[in-house]
Protein backbone atom coordinates (compact mmCIF):
# COMPACT_ATOMS: atom_id res chain seq x y z
CA UNK A 1 0.00 0.00 0.00
CA UNK A 2 1.31 3.44 -0.87
CA UNK A 3 2.35 5.64 2.04
CA UNK A 4 -0.38 8.14 2.95
CA UNK A 5 2.29 10.45 4.35
CA UNK A 6 4.18 10.37 1.08
CA UNK A 7 0.99 11.05 -0.83
CA UNK A 8 0.32 14.03 1.40
CA UNK A 9 3.81 15.35 0.76
CA UNK A 10 3.38 14.89 -2.96
CA UNK A 11 0.09 16.77 -2.84
CA UNK A 12 1.69 19.74 -1.09
CA UNK A 13 4.65 19.90 -3.44
CA UNK A 14 2.57 19.78 -6.58
CA UNK A 15 0.96 23.14 -5.96
CA UNK A 16 3.92 24.99 -7.51
CA UNK A 17 2.73 24.54 -11.05
CA UNK A 18 1.36 26.73 -13.77
CA UNK A 19 -2.32 26.34 -14.14
CA UNK A 20 -5.13 27.07 -16.51
CA UNK A 21 -5.56 30.42 -18.12
CA UNK A 22 -8.57 31.48 -20.10
CA UNK A 23 -8.82 30.88 -23.80
CA UNK A 24 -8.27 33.71 -26.21
CA UNK A 25 -5.95 35.31 -28.72
CA UNK A 26 -2.47 35.69 -27.17
CA UNK A 27 -1.85 38.66 -29.43
CA UNK A 28 -4.82 40.59 -28.08
CA UNK A 29 -3.95 44.08 -26.86
CA UNK A 30 -7.32 44.97 -25.39
CA UNK A 31 -6.70 47.12 -22.30
CA UNK A 32 -7.29 45.70 -18.81
CA UNK A 33 -10.44 46.68 -16.99
CA UNK A 34 -10.47 49.69 -14.74
CA UNK A 35 -10.21 48.82 -11.05
CA UNK A 36 -13.61 50.26 -10.18
CA UNK A 37 -16.06 47.98 -8.40
CA UNK A 38 -19.08 47.81 -10.68
CA UNK A 39 -21.86 45.53 -11.78
CA UNK A 40 -22.89 44.75 -15.31
CA UNK A 41 -24.79 42.53 -17.67
CA UNK A 42 -24.19 38.89 -18.41
CA UNK A 43 -21.39 38.17 -20.87
CA UNK A 44 -20.59 35.21 -23.04
CA UNK A 45 -17.12 33.60 -22.87
CA UNK A 46 -14.67 34.74 -25.52
CA UNK A 47 -14.14 32.35 -28.40
CA UNK A 48 -11.17 30.02 -28.21
CA UNK A 49 -8.27 30.68 -30.55
CA UNK A 50 -6.59 27.51 -31.81
CA UNK A 51 -2.89 27.17 -31.06
CA UNK A 52 -0.67 28.03 -33.99
CA UNK A 53 1.46 25.12 -35.08
CA UNK A 54 5.10 25.53 -34.23
CA UNK A 55 4.56 28.73 -32.27
CA UNK A 56 7.04 27.67 -29.57
CA UNK A 57 9.73 29.60 -31.39
CA UNK A 58 7.66 32.78 -31.25
CA UNK A 59 7.34 32.71 -27.44
CA UNK A 60 6.64 36.31 -26.45
CA UNK A 61 6.25 38.28 -23.26
CA UNK A 62 2.76 37.89 -21.74
CA UNK A 63 0.19 40.64 -22.11
CA UNK A 64 -2.69 41.57 -19.79
CA UNK A 65 -5.71 39.41 -20.45
CA UNK A 66 -8.88 40.68 -22.06
CA UNK A 67 -11.84 41.12 -19.74
CA UNK A 68 -15.49 40.30 -20.28
CA UNK A 69 -18.61 42.23 -19.20
CA UNK A 70 -19.72 41.73 -15.62
CA UNK A 71 -22.91 39.75 -15.02
CA UNK A 72 -25.82 40.87 -12.88
CA UNK A 73 -24.79 40.86 -9.22
CA UNK A 74 -21.04 40.59 -9.87
CA UNK A 75 -18.48 43.00 -8.47
CA UNK A 76 -14.88 43.33 -9.66
CA UNK A 77 -12.15 43.89 -7.09
CA UNK A 78 -8.54 44.76 -7.97
CA UNK A 79 -5.82 43.57 -5.57
CA UNK A 80 -2.31 44.95 -6.13
CA UNK A 81 1.04 44.17 -4.56
CA UNK A 82 1.67 46.90 -1.95
CA UNK A 83 5.12 47.76 -3.36
CA UNK A 84 7.57 46.73 -6.04
CA UNK A 85 9.47 43.46 -5.77
CA UNK A 86 12.76 42.79 -7.57
CA UNK A 87 13.09 39.04 -8.28
CA UNK A 88 16.26 37.02 -7.75
CA UNK A 89 17.24 33.35 -7.47
CA UNK A 90 16.55 32.58 -3.76
CA UNK A 91 19.15 29.81 -3.53
CA UNK A 92 21.74 31.75 -5.51
CA UNK A 93 21.54 29.39 -8.49
CA UNK A 94 19.03 28.93 -11.26
CA UNK A 95 16.93 31.31 -13.32
CA UNK A 96 13.59 31.22 -11.46
CA UNK A 97 12.02 32.88 -8.45
CA UNK A 98 8.65 31.86 -6.96
CA UNK A 99 7.29 34.61 -4.69
CA UNK A 100 4.07 34.67 -2.67
CA UNK A 101 2.22 37.88 -1.86
CA UNK A 102 -0.61 38.07 0.69
CA UNK A 103 -3.57 40.13 -0.59
CA UNK A 104 -6.75 41.20 1.20
CA UNK A 105 -9.97 41.32 -0.88
CA UNK A 106 -11.74 43.12 1.99
CA UNK A 107 -14.68 40.71 2.05
CA UNK A 108 -17.33 41.91 4.48
CA UNK A 109 -19.67 38.98 3.81
CA UNK A 110 -19.50 35.41 2.58
CA UNK A 111 -19.10 35.44 -1.19
CA UNK A 112 -18.74 33.41 -4.34
CA UNK A 113 -15.71 33.95 -6.55
CA UNK A 114 -16.93 33.90 -10.17
CA UNK A 115 -13.90 35.05 -12.16
CA UNK A 116 -10.21 35.94 -12.05
CA UNK A 117 -7.84 38.00 -14.13
CA UNK A 118 -4.15 38.85 -13.81
CA UNK A 119 -2.44 42.13 -14.66
CA UNK A 120 1.31 41.36 -14.92
CA UNK A 121 3.19 44.48 -13.94
CA UNK A 122 6.39 43.53 -15.74
CA UNK A 123 5.44 41.10 -18.52
CA UNK A 124 9.07 40.38 -19.37
CA UNK A 125 9.70 38.56 -16.08
CA UNK A 126 6.25 37.29 -15.00
CA UNK A 127 6.07 33.66 -16.16
CA UNK A 128 2.82 32.65 -14.46
CA UNK A 129 0.55 33.46 -11.53
CA UNK A 130 -1.54 31.18 -9.29
CA UNK A 131 -4.13 32.44 -6.81
CA UNK A 132 -4.64 30.44 -3.60
CA UNK A 133 -7.47 30.78 -1.11
CA UNK A 134 -6.56 31.39 2.55
CA UNK A 135 -9.63 30.62 4.72
CA UNK A 136 -10.24 32.84 7.75
CA UNK A 137 -8.86 30.25 10.17
CA UNK A 138 -5.48 30.27 8.36
CA UNK A 139 -5.06 34.03 7.95
CA UNK A 140 -2.92 34.42 11.08
CA UNK A 141 -0.56 31.74 9.80
CA UNK A 142 -0.22 33.50 6.46
CA UNK A 143 0.37 36.88 8.13
CA UNK A 144 3.11 35.35 10.30
CA UNK A 145 4.80 33.93 7.20
CA UNK A 146 4.64 37.32 5.49
CA UNK A 147 6.14 38.99 8.57
CA UNK A 148 9.26 36.79 8.38
CA UNK A 149 10.62 39.08 5.63
CA UNK A 150 9.65 42.59 6.85
CA UNK A 151 12.19 44.34 4.61
CA UNK A 152 10.99 42.70 1.39
CA UNK A 153 7.72 42.00 -0.34
CA UNK A 154 6.22 38.52 0.15
CA UNK A 155 8.15 35.31 0.74
CA UNK A 156 9.84 32.53 -1.24
CA UNK A 157 7.39 29.73 -2.06
CA UNK A 158 8.73 26.99 -4.30
CA UNK A 159 6.47 23.96 -3.90
CA UNK A 160 3.26 25.74 -2.91
CA UNK A 161 2.50 28.60 -0.54
CA UNK A 162 5.19 27.46 1.95
CA UNK A 163 2.80 27.86 4.89
CA UNK A 164 3.66 25.70 7.87
CA UNK A 165 1.50 22.59 7.99
CA UNK A 166 0.30 23.07 4.44
CA UNK A 167 -1.64 20.04 3.24
CA UNK A 168 -2.97 20.26 -0.29
CA UNK A 169 -5.48 17.82 -1.69
CA UNK A 170 -5.09 17.14 -5.38
CA UNK A 171 -8.79 16.22 -5.56
CA UNK A 172 -9.80 19.64 -4.19
CA UNK A 173 -6.87 22.02 -4.51
CA UNK A 174 -7.20 25.47 -2.85
CA UNK A 175 -6.78 27.22 -6.18
CA UNK A 176 -8.95 30.22 -6.99
CA UNK A 177 -7.51 30.77 -10.44
CA UNK A 178 -4.34 31.03 -12.42
CA UNK A 179 -2.81 32.77 -15.38
CA UNK A 180 -0.17 31.86 -17.94
CA UNK A 181 0.84 33.29 -21.33
CA UNK A 182 -2.15 33.69 -23.61
CA UNK A 183 -4.57 34.06 -20.71
CA UNK A 184 -7.59 36.33 -20.66
CA UNK A 185 -10.02 36.77 -17.79
CA UNK A 186 -11.41 33.45 -16.55
CA UNK A 187 -15.15 33.50 -15.86
CA UNK A 188 -17.20 30.68 -14.39
CA UNK A 189 -20.28 29.31 -16.12
CA UNK A 190 -23.55 30.90 -15.13
CA UNK A 191 -24.76 29.30 -11.91
CA UNK A 192 -21.29 28.27 -10.64
CA UNK A 193 -18.71 29.80 -8.29
CA UNK A 194 -15.97 29.05 -5.75
CA UNK A 195 -16.78 29.56 -2.08
CA UNK A 196 -14.90 32.53 -0.58
CA UNK A 197 -15.91 33.13 3.07
CA UNK A 198 -15.89 36.53 4.76
CA UNK A 199 -12.40 37.38 6.05
CA UNK A 200 -10.57 35.18 3.54
CA UNK A 201 -7.27 36.32 2.07
CA UNK A 202 -5.66 35.47 -1.25
CA UNK A 203 -2.08 34.42 -1.85
CA UNK A 204 -0.79 35.47 -5.25
CA UNK A 205 2.12 33.23 -6.23
CA UNK A 206 4.20 34.77 -9.02
CA UNK A 207 6.76 32.73 -10.95
CA UNK A 208 9.47 35.09 -12.19
CA UNK A 209 11.58 33.97 -15.15
CA UNK A 210 15.03 35.51 -14.61
CA UNK A 211 16.21 34.67 -18.12
CA UNK A 212 14.68 38.01 -19.14
CA UNK A 213 16.38 39.96 -16.35
CA UNK A 214 15.59 41.04 -12.79
CA UNK A 215 13.67 44.28 -13.24
CA UNK A 216 11.18 45.26 -10.49
CA UNK A 217 7.56 44.16 -10.73
CA UNK A 218 4.25 45.33 -9.30
CA UNK A 219 1.59 42.87 -10.47
CA UNK A 220 -2.09 42.78 -9.62
CA UNK A 221 -5.05 40.45 -9.83
CA UNK A 222 -8.73 41.13 -10.38
CA UNK A 223 -11.46 38.93 -8.94
CA UNK A 224 -15.20 38.83 -9.54
CA UNK A 225 -17.42 38.16 -6.55
CA UNK A 226 -21.13 37.60 -5.90
CA UNK A 227 -22.92 37.53 -2.54
CA UNK A 228 -23.08 34.09 -0.95
CA UNK A 229 -26.85 34.54 -0.86
CA UNK A 230 -26.91 33.72 -4.55
CA UNK A 231 -27.74 30.05 -5.09
CA UNK A 232 -24.67 28.83 -7.02
CA UNK A 233 -23.08 25.40 -7.39
CA UNK A 234 -19.61 25.19 -5.86
CA UNK A 235 -16.67 24.60 -8.19
CA UNK A 236 -13.46 22.76 -7.28
CA UNK A 237 -10.09 22.10 -8.93
CA UNK A 238 -8.98 18.52 -9.56
CA UNK A 239 -5.24 18.31 -10.37
CA UNK A 240 -3.72 15.59 -12.54
CA UNK A 241 0.10 15.60 -12.56
CA UNK A 242 2.24 13.00 -14.30
CA UNK A 243 6.01 12.40 -14.19
CA UNK A 244 8.41 13.70 -16.81
CA UNK A 245 11.34 11.45 -17.72
CA UNK A 246 12.83 12.94 -20.90
CA UNK A 247 16.29 11.48 -21.62
CA UNK A 248 19.18 13.18 -23.38
CA UNK A 249 19.48 12.50 -27.09
CA UNK A 250 22.05 9.79 -27.93
CA UNK A 251 24.34 12.28 -29.68
CA UNK A 252 24.22 14.59 -26.64
CA UNK A 253 24.29 12.03 -23.84
CA UNK A 254 27.73 12.96 -22.44
CA UNK A 255 26.51 16.10 -20.65
CA UNK A 256 26.99 16.43 -16.87
CA UNK A 257 23.22 16.30 -16.21
CA UNK A 258 22.33 13.41 -18.53
CA UNK A 259 21.96 10.98 -15.65
CA UNK A 260 18.63 11.13 -13.81
CA UNK A 261 20.19 11.27 -10.34
CA UNK A 262 22.30 14.26 -11.36
CA UNK A 263 19.25 16.03 -12.83
CA UNK A 264 17.21 15.52 -9.64
CA UNK A 265 20.12 16.75 -7.52
CA UNK A 266 20.33 19.84 -9.74
CA UNK A 267 16.60 20.53 -9.18
CA UNK A 268 17.08 20.25 -5.42
CA UNK A 269 19.99 22.70 -5.54
CA UNK A 270 17.85 25.27 -7.36
CA UNK A 271 14.51 24.85 -5.58
CA UNK A 272 15.29 23.18 -2.25
CA UNK A 273 15.00 19.60 -1.05
CA UNK A 274 11.19 19.55 -0.84
CA UNK A 275 10.15 20.95 -4.22
CA UNK A 276 13.18 19.37 -5.88
CA UNK A 277 11.93 15.93 -4.78
CA UNK A 278 8.65 16.15 -6.71
CA UNK A 279 10.07 14.10 -9.59
CA UNK A 280 10.36 11.11 -7.22
CA UNK A 281 7.24 11.74 -5.12
CA UNK A 282 5.03 11.60 -8.20
CA UNK A 283 5.49 7.83 -8.28
CA UNK A 284 3.68 7.51 -4.95
CA UNK A 285 0.72 9.08 -6.72
CA UNK A 286 0.99 7.46 -10.15
CA UNK A 287 2.68 4.15 -9.30
CA UNK A 288 5.44 2.55 -11.35
CA UNK A 289 9.05 3.67 -11.42
CA UNK A 290 11.12 6.10 -13.51
CA UNK A 291 11.65 4.98 -17.11
CA UNK A 292 13.31 7.29 -19.62
CA UNK A 293 10.79 8.17 -22.34
CA UNK A 294 9.49 11.05 -24.44
CA UNK A 295 5.96 10.07 -23.42
CA UNK A 296 4.66 9.76 -19.85
CA UNK A 297 1.24 9.38 -18.27
CA UNK A 298 -0.64 8.96 -15.01
CA UNK A 299 -4.03 7.43 -14.20
CA UNK A 300 -6.04 8.63 -11.20
CA UNK A 301 -9.30 7.36 -9.73
CA UNK A 302 -11.93 9.82 -8.55
CA UNK A 303 -12.84 9.40 -4.90
CA UNK A 304 -16.44 10.57 -5.19
CA UNK A 305 -18.91 11.38 -7.97
CA UNK A 306 -17.95 14.50 -9.94
CA UNK A 307 -19.08 16.38 -13.02
CA UNK A 308 -16.23 17.76 -15.15
CA UNK A 309 -17.05 21.16 -16.64
CA UNK A 310 -13.70 22.33 -18.00
CA UNK A 311 -10.18 21.08 -18.71
CA UNK A 312 -6.75 22.61 -19.20
CA UNK A 313 -3.22 21.32 -19.60
CA UNK A 314 0.21 22.63 -18.74
CA UNK A 315 3.71 21.85 -19.96
CA UNK A 316 6.74 24.04 -20.54
CA UNK A 317 8.81 24.78 -23.66
CA UNK A 318 9.77 21.18 -24.50
CA UNK A 319 6.15 20.05 -24.59
CA UNK A 320 4.75 18.54 -27.80
CA UNK A 321 1.37 16.90 -27.12
CA UNK A 322 -1.08 16.58 -24.23
CA UNK A 323 -4.23 14.51 -23.86
CA UNK A 324 -6.72 13.87 -21.04
CA UNK A 325 -9.13 10.91 -21.18
CA UNK A 326 -11.81 9.57 -18.87
CA UNK A 327 -12.20 5.83 -18.23
CA UNK A 328 -9.46 4.88 -20.73
CA UNK A 329 -9.54 1.32 -22.07
CA UNK A 330 -13.26 0.88 -21.37
CA UNK A 331 -16.37 1.22 -23.54
CA UNK A 332 -16.99 4.56 -21.77
CA UNK A 333 -13.62 6.00 -22.83
CA UNK A 334 -13.81 9.65 -23.79
CA UNK A 335 -11.19 12.26 -24.71
CA UNK A 336 -11.97 15.54 -22.93
CA UNK A 337 -8.83 17.45 -23.93
CA UNK A 338 -6.59 16.82 -26.94
CA UNK A 339 -3.73 19.20 -27.77
CA UNK A 340 -1.88 17.68 -30.76
CA UNK A 341 0.51 20.64 -31.07
CA UNK A 342 1.41 22.23 -27.77
CA UNK A 343 1.63 26.03 -27.77
CA UNK A 344 3.17 27.50 -24.63
CA UNK A 345 1.56 30.86 -25.41
CA UNK A 346 -1.99 29.50 -25.51
CA UNK A 347 -2.61 27.52 -22.33
CA UNK A 348 -6.32 28.03 -22.51
CA UNK A 349 -8.87 26.37 -20.26
CA UNK A 350 -11.44 24.69 -22.50
CA UNK A 351 -15.08 24.45 -21.40
CA UNK A 352 -16.47 21.01 -22.23
CA UNK A 353 -19.84 19.37 -22.35
CA UNK A 354 -20.36 18.12 -18.79
CA UNK A 355 -18.89 14.67 -18.14
CA UNK A 356 -20.20 12.71 -15.15
CA UNK A 357 -17.82 10.33 -13.34
CA UNK A 358 -18.77 7.94 -10.55
CA UNK A 359 -16.61 6.86 -7.62
CA UNK A 360 -13.55 4.87 -8.79
CA UNK A 361 -13.88 5.95 -12.42
CA UNK A 362 -10.51 6.85 -13.91
CA UNK A 363 -8.90 9.84 -15.60
CA UNK A 364 -5.62 9.65 -17.53
CA UNK A 365 -3.25 12.39 -18.63
CA UNK A 366 -0.55 11.73 -21.24
CA UNK A 367 2.22 14.15 -22.24
CA UNK A 368 4.87 14.03 -24.96
CA UNK A 369 8.06 16.12 -24.76
CA UNK A 370 10.95 16.64 -27.18
CA UNK A 371 14.60 17.56 -26.60
CA UNK A 372 14.88 18.72 -30.22
CA UNK A 373 13.00 21.91 -29.35
CA UNK A 374 15.93 23.18 -27.27
CA UNK A 375 17.87 23.67 -30.53
CA UNK A 376 15.30 26.20 -31.78
CA UNK A 377 14.11 28.17 -28.75
CA UNK A 378 15.79 31.35 -27.46
CA UNK A 379 15.19 30.32 -23.84
CA UNK A 380 17.79 27.55 -24.25
CA UNK A 381 20.44 29.74 -25.91
CA UNK A 382 22.69 29.58 -22.85
CA UNK A 383 22.07 25.88 -22.10
CA UNK A 384 22.15 24.06 -25.40
CA UNK A 385 23.59 20.92 -23.79
CA UNK A 386 20.92 18.29 -23.19
CA UNK A 387 20.00 17.30 -19.68
CA UNK A 388 17.77 14.54 -18.37
CA UNK A 389 14.54 16.49 -17.87
CA UNK A 390 12.34 15.73 -14.86
CA UNK A 391 9.41 17.52 -13.25
CA UNK A 392 10.76 20.76 -11.76
CA UNK A 393 9.69 24.37 -11.31
CA UNK A 394 12.01 26.16 -13.74
CA UNK A 395 11.02 27.61 -17.09
CA UNK A 396 13.52 25.35 -18.84
CA UNK A 397 12.51 22.32 -16.74
CA UNK A 398 9.29 20.46 -17.55
CA UNK A 399 5.88 19.51 -16.21
CA UNK A 400 2.90 17.42 -17.25
CA UNK A 401 -0.27 18.64 -15.59
CA UNK A 402 -4.00 18.54 -16.16
CA UNK A 403 -6.46 20.81 -14.36
CA UNK A 404 -10.13 19.87 -14.25
CA UNK A 405 -12.89 22.22 -13.10
CA UNK A 406 -15.40 19.99 -11.33
CA UNK A 407 -18.56 20.00 -9.25
CA UNK A 408 -18.89 17.32 -6.58
CA UNK A 409 -21.94 15.16 -6.10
Amino acid sequence: MRSLRALAAASALLLAVTACSSGGDPQSQDPPAAPADTTGVAGEPAAETPAAAGSHAAHAAPKPGRVKPLRAGERRRTLTMPAAYTPSAPTGVGTDDYRCFLLDPQLKRDSWLTGTNVLPGNPDVVHHVILFRVPPEDVAKAEAKDAETPDDQGWTCFGGTALEGEFAQLDDAPWLGAWAPGGDEVVTRDGYGTDLPKGSRIIMQVHYNLLAGTAPDVSATQIRTMPRSRDLTALHTFLMPAPVELPCRPAHADGPLCERDAAVADAKSRFGQGPGSTADLLYFLCGGKPVASKRTSCVRRVQEPVTILGAAGHMHLLGRKLRIETNPGTPEERTILDIPMWDFDDQGSRPIDPVRLDTWDTVRITCTHSQELRDRLPAFATQRDDKYVVWADGTTDEMCLGMLSVAFG
